[in-house]
Formats: C-alpha cells, structure tokens, sequence
C-alpha cells in the first residue's frame, strides 16, 4: 500500500496520522483514465446486477431504464464531485469528515463508515463464496454448497484478499487493474449482454419494452435503490481520488468510469430477471447462457477488487483513529475479520442493508458537499472539536431519510405512518440531499 504510517513527525515517535494528513503532490499519480479504470471495476459486480434483478417485476422495462439512467448520473455525479474534493485536498474521506464535523464528532462518522465497509466486504466474499460454488456445482459437479464447501471458498477468497492487501495500492490500480483487468471484465459483460440481448429479442422486444410492473414499487423509489450503490460508495472514494494528479481527472474520471459500468450491470440484472422464472438464482442463470462459465468466472475475479476496495478504505479510515497500527496491517487484519464473518453470514437482506447505509451517509455527504464543495475545501485539519451545526443537520438528515423511506415504520413506530406512505411517490434519497445541502450551504462560515 502506499504511504507507509510507519513514518514519524520530526523530533518525536509520534506515528503520523496518514489517515489526516494531505497526501504530497509527488505521491499524486492517478491520471483520468486510471480513475476511471478504477472506477469502472468497482462498479462492475454480482451485487449491483442483483440490484437491478430487484427492479423487475416491481416496475416495468421504461421505469426501470428510467430509473437506471436517472439515479446513476445523480448518484455517480455525487461520487465524483467528492472524489474532486479528495484530489483537491490531497485528504482522505476521514479528512473530509475531520473538516465538516470537528475532530472529535467525526469519530462517529469514521466509525460508522469502518462498520460498513466490514459489512460490504463480508457481503463481497459471501457472493463469491456462492458463485465458486454454482460454478463448481454447474460445471464440473462439485459439491461446494455444504458446510466444508462453504469454509472452503470462503477462506480461499479470504486468503487471496488479504494477500493483496499485502502489496500497493496504487501498483495493483494502474498495472492490474487498468492493463488486464478491465479489458477481461469488458469482454465478459459484452457477451454476457450479447446472449441475453438475443434473448430478449427471440421473446419478442417489443414486449420486453413495454412490460408493466406490478405497482410495488414507484419510479423515484427504484431510484432511490440505484441511487444506492454509488452512495455506498461515498465515504471510500476521496481515500483514492486523493491519489489524483488533478481535481477535473478525478471528477470525469470517476464518473464516466463508474456511471457507464453501473448502468450497464443494473441494466444486465434487469435483462437477466425479466427473462428468468421468479425464484430463478442469478448466478445460475448467468451460468446458464452460452459462455456464461467464463463470463461469470471473469466477474467474480473482478469481485475481489470491489472486496479489496472496501478493505483498504476501511484500512485507512481505522488507521485516522488508532495511527499506531499502520495502514497495511489494519488492512489484513480486517480481512481476517470479514473473512470469519462471511463463514457464518448467508446472503440475504442485501436491500434493507443498502437502505439503511443510505440513511447514514446520504444525508452525512450532503452536508460535507454543502460545506466543502464549492472551493471551500482546505488541506489543515480543523481546530474545533465538534461543529454543532453540521452534527444537527446531519442528524436530521438522518431523521428526514428513514421517516419518509419508512424505515421507522419497519421497526415498529407508526407515528410517521401518513408521511410513510407518500415514499413511494418521491422517494427519500432526493429530498434528503437536497434539505441537508441547501442547511449546510446556508450555515457555513463565510470567509
């Protein structure tokens, strides 16, 4: 990994805090493209097409697409614009989190976001544990679905992260990642989308455009869903837009890169689901198309980067509290974590998840773009140790998203039941943002 914590402050053993502190201009190395590499890979995923298979049959085809477009340029908008603040400031997301909430409360966002990323990557290593096992199943009669086939793929996948999490970050985004990688996971997603396109139009394409959904959900809801993943995505993605020779890469990059690979995998999963019995397995389906053995497999080795992205952040979010223990060794350690995690967790509940991150980090990033996003973005750490102003709008953010998504109303308070029940009609991720924003812009210091 780059940037060793292992360094000390002149004069001092004190270990510094590389978590906090603004990465130096000849450590900035990403171009355009390999922001975009990057970004392109860790948009590429088993779970986001099982996102877009959640779509179907809640909305119909041109809801759907709709929804897809829509919640991706928005919500891979909101990526970028903070990757440019990463690359501008040379911070990480603890940083940003540092100079919007005060020292001391950021802790709790920092926090928050460790617990997450532990939760992402056991997701990551449970599908790959259940893809290696449907191949293994499907292609060659193995049966990996028991409790010894489980721990087995399971410590695989673990040991192989925890390997890479032994080396460079930035080595394994520029030479892996950007020269074979990605071309390898373009080349699966084309034929995997060839096959399943000439499907669609064996059924018949006109009816696939105009098939209605079932009502369940609306159109910014689904939204709401796709709007999901890039926010996910949020507190990661300044730790490696910091890496970024200039603030407009990092923006086009990031978006271009990540917009074009999640519209492509939701719009997949939607294919994938519309053509499939209603409990039909995705993987298996995928598996089922010619090529697909091949095609899947090339996925799921690019899953590990989505793992290993998760894992690095939280590396470093961890690092920001206790700069003791260093970056790589806080990286292996919570591989380790999750890989115990994934020997127990099965995979279920993906959307409650996604819906209940939203409820933490929409309205957290709204007020850090409301603060920090319009040139007021520093290197320093802030001296104040808690900002008042930006902890209660957040806080309210939070209460504003999970009264309206109705969330509240799931855990048994019933107290918001009418405002619950307009949700469908405009979802929760919009308002949120925008409330949260427009209180941060107009309660920040002026210089």
């Amino acid at each position: 990994m780059a940037s060793s914590s292992t360094a000390t402050s002149s004069g001092n053993q004190t270990p510094t805090n590389q978590a906090l502190s603004s990465l130096p201009l000849s450590e900035r190395v990403f171009s355009w493209h390999e922001h975009a590499s990057l970004w392109f890979s860790l948009g590429v995923g088993l779970l986001v097409m099982q996102m877009g298979a959640y779509l179907v049959p809640a909305v119909g085809t041109r809801d759907a697409a709709l929804a897809i477009a829509l919640g991706t340029a928005i919500g891979a908008g909101l990526l970028a614009w903070t990757a440019k603040l990463g690359a501008d400031s040379g911070l990480t997301s603890a940083g940003l989190m540092h100079q919007t909430y005060g020292s001391l409360f950021a802790r709790l966002p920092v926090l928050l976001n460790i617990a997450q990323l532990i939760g992402w990557t056991t997701f990551e290593l449970v599908i790959m544990r259940d893809g290696t096992a449907a191949i293994g199943k499907q292609s060659f009669g193995l049966a990996l679905d028991g409790a010894a086939g489980n721990a087995a793929t399971t410590l695989l996948w673990g040991a192989v992260l925890t390997l890479l999490l032994m080396g460079s970050m930035t080595q394994l985004v520029r030479k892996v990642i950007g020269r074979y990688g990605l071309p390898l996971v373009i080349a699966s997603l084309v034929w995997l989308s060839w096959q399943f396109g000439a499907r669609v139009q064996a059924n018949g394409l006109d009816a696939f455009v105009s098939r209605a959904g079932d009502g369940s959900m609306g159109l910014l809801s689904a939204m709401d869903l796709v709007i999901a993943m890039p926010v996910s995505w949020l507190p990661l993605v300044a730790d490696y837009a910091r890496f970024g020779k200039s603030g407009k890469g990092a923006f086009s990059g990031t978006w271009i890169g990540y917009a074009v690979a999640n519209i492509w995998c939701y719009a997949l999963g939607v294919m994938v689901a519309s053509l499939s019995a209603p409990d039909a397995d995705l993987v298996n389906t995928l598996l089922l198309a010619q090529g697909g053995l091949i095609a899947l497999s090339l996925i799921l080795v690019d899953e590990i980067d989505n793992a290993y992205g998760d894992v690095y952040s939280g590396a470093v979010s961890s690092h920001s509290l206790l700069p003791k223990v260093s970056i790589r060794t806080w990286g292996m350690a919570l591989a380790v974590l999750c890989t115990g995690l994934a020997l127990v967790l099965p995979m279920r509940g993906l959307e409650p998840f996604l819906l209940i991150l939203s409820s933490v980090f929409v309205p957290l990033y709204g007020v850090i773009l409301g603060r920090l996003g319009f040139g007021n973005v520093g290197s320093a750490m802030p001296s104040i140790k808690v900002d008042y102003t930006a902890a209660f709008i957040w806080l309210f953010g939070f209460v504003m998203f999970t009264v309206i998504s109705g969330q509240l109303q799931q855990v048994g308070i019933t107290l918001f039941q009418q405002i619950t029940d307009m949700a469908p009609k405009w979802g929760a991720t919009l308002p949120t943002l925008l409330v949260t924003g427009v209180l941060a812009i107009a309660t920040r210091k002026r210089a």
